[in-house]
């Protein structure tokens, strides 16, 4: 991989330890991948921010760089372990507390972005059609590279940090044009999933189930959707559950959608495979993704219901706050089942009457989610909608769970 003379200082060390390391990181990929050279990036987004999933392992490799160098281009946190802020309520031990906020302090350290969201286009790390970032967070690079336009690969912890601290990555896989065509079209044709008359929460719903089963259908290929219709800005947090699941259930980090993403005019190929998605697939992939069922066969009651994976954005918390207010209305708090909901602090800060309402329910809770929590150590059964932790929950939490939309979910919250 070409270096430029200043390149070759940073890896020669004349620009610190720290420098040089990540420079060691970037040179590695590149030759991984045969990159021919380094390109700048206008942002960079971390994962491996939970003390649950980087253990005392990752605090040592976190902190060795944060005593050494700092960030060179604008840098956000994916989500940590738990609320710096309530951790206490939800029952988090004062160990694991202590272990995460020596995390957060050390990326802080770097000047890094202490957002702990995965969803930082919703916070200020919005970036633009075309330009080239290094982002970690499965969601967020399918949200960037498709939604946005943006151009980055799934990076891991290490080398989205390492780019972050020299301002630049290989140019290989998804930052070149021609990696970025599809190689499978999905014609979406089921049950009037597009229907105004359909309620948004199932939307939601239909499109991360969607996800879930293109997702372990597309192998190493870029789908192209057939079918989808709608406002841009109203499909917006559908596409986010879409490709939220398709990352999840598969390594999906880019995808198109005819009419609607940015990049669908130039992404198409001859002769490229065709695959119809009807009603049958998706009640299929539905009944999977539900691990808990009762006896008599029928879909039993979570523990906690999990909102906002990927995190919920303001639309999504003023829907929620909505069908709370519908639902609760002349009934019983059923006090066994408890209520999160994710988000970006920063949009929790301005939904002042949103998190009012959903207060009165549950928690709003920030800097986290169900996936990266240790909600392990308090729940077994939880229910959510998002197919994207669907996936995760039973591995990652040992948990069964209860999946379905919004308002259904919610609706367990009385009696």
């Amino acid at each position: 991989m070409y270096l430029t003379p200043e390149e070759e200082k940073m890896l020669k060390g004349e620009f610190g330890l720290g420098v040089q390391k990540a420079m060691e990181i970037l040179c590695a990929i590149g030759d991984i991948y045969d990159a021919k050279r380094l390109i700048p990036i206008k942002s960079a987004q971390v994962s491996g921010a939970s003390y649950k999933t980087i253990g005392d392992a990752g605090i040592d490799f976190i902190r060795d760089f944060s005593n050494k160098c700092k960030v060179s281009v604008l840098t956000t946190l994916n989500p940590l372990g738990m609320d710096v802020e309530s951790w206490r309520e939800h029952g988090i031990s004062e160990k694991f507390a202590k272990k995460q906020i020596e995390i957060l302090d050390s990326y802080v350290k770097m000047g890094i972005e202490p957002t702990a969201t995965c969803t930082p286009y919703f916070v200020g790390n919005l970036p633009s059609l075309g330009e080239h970032i290094a982002w970690g967070e499965s969601s967020a690079v399918s949200y960037s590279n498709s939604v946005l336009g943006a151009r980055t690969n799934r990076e891991g912890g290490p080398s989205a940090l390492a780019s972050a601290i020299v301002g630049k990555t290989p140019e290989y896989g998804l930052h070149i044009d021609e990696n970025r065509r599809a190689g499978l079209v999905i014609e979406v044709d089921f049950e009037n999933m597009l229907d105004n008359k359909k309620s948004d929460d199932r939307l939601i719903l239909d499109f991360a189930t969607l996800g879930a089963f293109v997702g372990k259908i597309v192998g190493n290929k870029i789908p192209y959707f057939r079918g989808i219709k709608g406002e841009k800005e109203v499909l917006k947090d559908n596409l986010k559950s879409l490709g939220a699941a398709m990352a999840a259930s598969g390594a999906v980090a880019l995808y198109h959608v005819e009419g609607v993403t940015p990049e669908y005019k130039n992404a198409i190929v001859d002769k490229v495979e065709k695959i119809h998605v009807g009603k049958e697939e998706l009640e299929k992939t539905r009944e999977k993704l539900n691990t808990y069922n009762t006896d008599n066969g029928k879909h039993g009651k979570p523990e906690l219901i999990t909102l906002g994976c990927p995190h919920c954005s303001i639309q999504e918390l003023r829907l929620i706050a909505d069908t709370l207010t519908k639902l609760g209305k002349h009934r019983k708090r059923d006090k066994e089942v408890e209520l999160w909901v994710c988000t970006a602090r920063q949009l929790k800060n301005i939904a002042h009457e949103e998190v009012k309402i959903i207060s009165r329910y549950g928690k709003v809770v920030c800097d986290t989610c169900m996936v990266v929590a240790p909600i392990e150590e308090k729940y077994k059964i939880t229910g959510t909608n998002s197919a994207k932790a669907a996936c995760y929950l039973p591995g990652l939490c040992s948990q069964k769970v209860v999946y379905n939309d919004t308002k259904s979910l919610l609706d367990m919250l009385f009696v």
